[in-house]
């Protein structure tokens, strides 16, 4: 059986510039079939924090449904949601903080999405590491070797994500923990002076967004963490009038997925989870 839309038209209430009320027609949730379902799995009634961006805030920012929520039905999982919109790297360091102020450990996984806003704010990428030389024992000889040192930093991507998944493996042992890709990114324009181009643009340090992708993969690897692809296994795609369906508005704002987009990245996460383990708690 084919999942369900409601067809009739929902209507959101905003404010115009000049202060007037306005009705705007949104993308209503996708409602689930149980066929859809998986909630006999590891998953089921476990407790997963979320970490991210706009695509992640419990506002909904351009969706009535976010991906995390279809989630919840989905796996049967409780979402911890701690994303924020507008926030990069840098700040999923604080959002663990405040995850670990909050809750503890008592939790089961980790899922991170976040990196859009480090491209398009034009972050530079930097090194994970510098490196020098030290000497160490090598099967009873002193010998000197290259030896490299992580980088820990607010100013570059690469020392923004080390930064992160240093608190994260440290005050969390026990927990998944999960890096997302971001999606493609397409045209928006949320007022005169926040106008951002698609991803066919480079931003101001000459990179696309893939170079931040492709970062993410490699921070994954170092970090031994699982990574969900979403740039490449969502189908998403922006840059194509017919994918239009799956975002907030054609005119304005190609880049935040609607109910529907949101549905697609869930599925997607969904199956992807399901071939990873919940936590790693041994009690």
């Amino acid at each position: 059986m084919k999942h369900l839309i409601k067809l009739s038209c929902l209507l959101l209430l905003t404010i115009s510039p000049k202060g007037l009320a306005q009705q705007t027609a949104v993308t209503p949730k996708v409602i689930l079939t149980e066929a859809e379902k998986t909630l006999q799995s590891q998953w089921q009634s476990k407790r997963v924090a979320f970490l991210g961006d706009s695509m992640t805030d419990k506002r909904r920012v351009g969706t009535t449904y976010v991906y995390w929520e279809y989630l919840n039905e989905l796996l049967g999982i409780e979402s911890l949601v701690y994303g924020i919109s507008g926030n990069q790297w840098n700040h999923i360091y604080k959002q663990a903080e405040k995850l670990q102020a909050e809750k503890g450990t008592d939790l089961d996984a980790i899922i991170i999405f976040a990196g859009t806003n480090d491209y398009m704010h034009g972050t530079p990428i930097g090194e994970f590491f510098t490196e020098t030389t030290a000497q160490t024992n090598f099967n009873g000889k002193e010998v000197t070797r290259k030896y490299r040192t992580p980088i820990f930093n607010d100013t570059t991507f690469c020392g923004r994500i080390n930064k992160a998944m240093s608190y994260l493996k440290n005050n969390f042992p026990e927990q998944q923990i999960i890096i997302m890709t971001p999606i493609h990114r397409g045209y928006a324009k949320f007022n005169d002076k926040n106008v951002q181009p698609d991803e066919n643009f480079c931003n101001e340090q000459g990179l696309y967004i893939d170079s931040y992708v492709e970062v993410l993969k490699q921070a994954a690897s170092y970090w031994a963490v699982p990574l969900i692809d979403l740039h490449s296994t969502s189908g998403l795609f922006p840059m194509a009038e017919s994918h239009l369906q799956y975002f907030h508005k054609k005119d304005t704002d190609r880049l935040h997925p609607n109910a529907l987009g949101d549905y697609r990245l869930a599925k997607t996460i969904q199956y992807q989870l399901l071939a990873l383990p919940s936590d790693f708690k041994t009690k």
